[in-house]
C-alpha cells in the first residue's frame, strides 16, 4: 500500500489558555481610504467603516487589519505618521474610532491596526526637534554628514550610495541642522533610529496605547528595514552596498544595490520578539489572544526567523510566495510546490497563512486572471492557518486604470515618467471598493473621488453578485463557512497536483468529515479520480461550489469521478467521518 505523507500542523501552546482566536482565522486588510466613504468628500473614512461592518460580518470575518489612521499629511496616505495617537482628519475622530471599536465588538469582530515604526513623517514634532538638535531627540534618526565630492570639493554629497525604495538616493539633505538624514521610502519618511532605547520605549508605548484601546493585535510594515549597519563597526562611517548586478538597473533604481546594510539586520528579530512579550501582556491582560503581523520581503529563512527561536516567540511573518512566485501561468505543480515551501520550512508549532494580495500589489484577479479568482480564494481559505483577504477580492475586483495625470503614488510619482509610470504605481490597487452599479460605485455620494474608480464597476460590485445565482462573493462566503468545519481548522493536510491541470487539497481530522478543494485550471471539462486519496471516503458532497461549476452547493459525487467544469474550483465533504490517520 503506498504511503501517504501528510503534514501534521501542531497549534502553537496558548497563553494562559486564552482561546487562539487567529490561528485559524480571516482576516480582511482595509484601505480606508478606498473602503467606505460616509461624508460625500470622496475619501474613505472610520464612519464609513462601521456602516460595513455588518457585510463583513455577514461573509465570516474574524478580524479586520486597518491601514493606518493616524495623524499624517498623507504624501504616501497614512504610512508617513505625524502623531500615532490621534486619527487623521479626513478619516474622522477618535470618537469615531471608539464607535467602531464599540461596533465591531457587537457583532463579533475584531480590529487590527498598521504599525508602521520604520519611519515618521517629516512633520512629526519628532523629527523637527530632531533637525534643532533638540538633546532629547538629536538621535531619534539617522543622521550622517555629506561626504565630499571629488569633482566639486565646495560640495557635500550623500553619505553613501544607498538608494531608496522610491528611487534616487535615500538620504536628503536638511539646512537646518546641516546633515543629510535616511529614508529608505519617501523623503517625507525619514527612518527611526531604533539603536537608540527611547525610540524603542516610544514605539512600545505606541503599542500599549493602541492596545488599552482594545485592538487585538498589529501588523508591522516594513518591519526589515527597521535596522540599518551600525556604524561603529564600520569606522563611525555607513559603508557604500554592493551592486546587484540586476540587468538594466540605474543607480537611482532600487535593485541597483544588494542591500545588506539597510535589510535584514539581527537586532530586526530581537525588537520583534520584544514585542511579542507585550502582546502576550495584554493577552492575559484582556483575556482576548494578540496576533502580530510582520512584513518583509525576504528570502525564506530569514522570513522564518520571524515566527521565533528556541527561546522566544515572535510574530507570524506574511506568506507573500503566492503573490512573488506564482503567475496566471501556473500549473497545478507550481502551485504544490509554493504550498509545500511554505509548510516544510515553517517551524513546528507554528501558524501558516495565505497572503493574495495586498495594497501595494495587484489585485488578485489582475495578477491571476478573473479565471482563477476562486481558484485563488479557496486555497488561501482552505489550507492551514490564516487568510488574509484584501478588500475586494471576495467579489473579484480588478486593478483601475489610473492615468499620469491622476496617479497619486510618490513611488510612481518619483519615476518621473509619464510613459512607464505604471509599472511603479500602486494605485491601480486602492481604487474605491465596488459596493453597486450607482454612480461612484456607491463607495462616496461626492461628485469625485480621491482615485477614480475602476471601469468594470457596473458588473463587478457587491450587489450584483449578491443577486447572481453563482458569483465569486457566494462562493467566497461559502468556503469561509467550510474554514470553521473542525477538519479544516485544526486538520491534517494533504496537497496532490493529479495532473498538470488539476490539484487537491485534502484536510484530515479522525472522527470528522474530510473536506478536499479541487481545482481545474484547465479551459476545457475534466473528470477528476481522487481514488489516489486514500483517507477519502467515496461518497462526497459539494459545499462550496465555484462562480464557473456545474455542479451545486448539496449535490453529491462519488470520488471516482468529480467532473470539474473549465476553471472550477470546488469544496467536497465526506458524508462519514475521517478513519484514524496511520501511524
Amino acid at each position: 500500500m503506498r504511503k501517504i505523507l501528510l503534514l501534521v500542523i501542531a497549534t502553537a501552546a496558548a497563553v494562559s489558555g486564552v482561546d487562539e482566536w487567529w490561528h485559524s482565522a480571516v482576516i480582511y486588510q482595509i484601505y480606508p481610504r478606498s473602503f467606505k466613504d460616509s461624508n460625500g468628500d470622496g475619501i474613505g473614512d472610520i464612519n464609513g467603516i462601521t456602516s460595513k461592518l455588518p457585510y463583513l460580518k455577514d461573509i465570516g470575518v474574524d478580524a479586520i487589519w486597518l491601514s493606518p489612521i493616524f495623524l499624517s499629511p498623507m504624501f504616501d496616505f497614512g504610512y508617513d505618521i505625524t502623531d500615532y495617537k490621534k486619527i487623521a482628519p479626513e478619516y474622522g475622530t477618535m470618537e469615531d474610532f471608539n464607535k467602531l471599536m464599540a461596533e465591531a465588538k457587537k457583532l463579533g469582530l475584531r480590529v487590527v491596526l498598521d504599525y508602521v515604526i520604520n519611519h515618521t513623517s517629516n512633520d512629526s514634532e519628532w523629527f523637527i526637534k530632531s533637525t534643532q538638535r533638540d538633546p532629547n531627540y538629536a538621535d531619534y534618526y539617522i543622521w550622517a554628514h555629506g561626504k565630499p565630492d571629488p569633482k566639486n570639493p565646495d560640495y557635500l554629497g550623500p553619505p553613501n550610495n544607498w538608494v531608496s525604495v522610491f528611487r534616487k538616493s535615500a538620504w536628503e539633505y536638511n539646512v537646518q541642522r546641516g546633515q543629510y538624514y535616511l529614508h529608505q521610502f519617501a523623503v517625507g519618511q525619514p527612518d527611526l533610529n531604533f539603536r537608540n532605547a527611547k525610540v524603542v520605549e516610544e514605539m512600545k508605548d505606541v503599542l500599549r496605547f493602541w492596545l488599552e484601546k482594545g485592538v487585538s493585535g498589529i501588523r508591522i510594515d516594513a518591519v526589515n528595514h527597521l535596522y540599518e549597519v551600525d556604524p561603529a563597526n564600520h569606522d563611525g562611517h555607513y559603508p557604500d552596498e554592493p551592486l546587484s548586478g540586476a540587468p538594466g538597473a540605474t543607480p537611482e533604481d532600487y535593485n541597483y544595490l544588494n542591500h545588506i546594510y539597510t535589510k535584514d539586520q539581527n537586532e530586526t528579530y530581537n525588537i520583534v520578539y520584544d514585542l511579542k512579550v507585550i502582546l502576550d501582556q495584554y493577552t492575559e491582560k484582556q483575556n482576548d489572544s494578540k496576533i502580530m503581523l510582520t512584513e518583509a520581503y525576504a528570502d525564506l529563512p530569514k522570513i522564518m526567523r520571524y515566527y521565533g527561536d528556541k527561546n522566544r516567540n515572535g510574530s507570524v511573518p506574511f506568506n507573500f510566495f503566492y503573490m512573488t512566485e506564482l503567475t496566471n501561468k501556473s500549473n497545478a505543480r507550481d502551485i504544490k510546490m509554493a504550498i509545500d515551501k511554505w509548510m516544510t520550512h515553517m517551524p513546528a508549532g507554528k501558524v501558516a497563512n495565505w497572503v493574495n494580495g495586498n495594497h501595494d500589489q495587484s489585485r488578485l484577479a489582475s495578477k491571476f486572471g478573473v479565471d482563477r479568482v476562486d481558484v485563488m480564494n479557496m486555497l488561501a481559505l482552505i489550507l492551514p492557518g490564516i487568510t488574509i483577504t484584501y478588500q475586494g477580492e471576495e467579489i473579484g475586483m480588478t486593478d483601475g486604470h489610473i492615468s499620469w495625470k491622476d496617479t497619486k503614488d510618490p513611488q510612481a510619482c518619483n519615476t518621473e515618467d509619464p510613459v512607464n509610470y505604471y509599472k511603479s504605481s500602486r494605485d491601480p490597487a486602492r481604487t474605491p471598493f465596488h459596493w453597486d452599479a450607482t454612480a461612484n460605485a456607491g463607495f462616496s455620494t461626492g461628485s469625485s473621488t480621491w482615485l477614480p474608480v475602476a471601469d468594470n464597476y457596473q458588473t463587478v460590485n457587491v450587489a450584483v453578485e449578491k443577486a447572481a445565482a453563482k458569483s465569486h462573493f457566494k462562493f467566497y462566503k461559502e468556503v469561509v463557512a467550510v474554514k470553521r468545519l473542525p477538519a479544516v481548522r485544526s486538520g491534517d493536510l494533504e496537497v496532490r497536483a493529479l495532473c498538470e491541470n488539476v490539484i487537491a487539497v485534502a484536510r484530515y481530522l479522525p472522527g470528522h468529515p474530510v473536506v478536499v478543494g479541487v481545482i481545474n485550471l484547465f479551459d476545457a471539462e475534466i473528470p477528476v479520480d481522487l481514488n489516489s486519496i486514500h483517507l477519502l471516503p467515496r461518497d462526497l458532497q459539494v459545499e462550496a461550489s465555484g462562480a464557473y461549476c456545474k455542479l451545486e452547493k448539496g449535490d453529491k459525487v462519488q470520488k471516482g469521478k468529480v467532473t470539474m467544469s473549465p476553471h472550477c474550483a470546488l469544496v467536497l465533504s465526506s458524508t462519514q467521518n475521517c478513519c484514524a490517520a496511520p501511524k
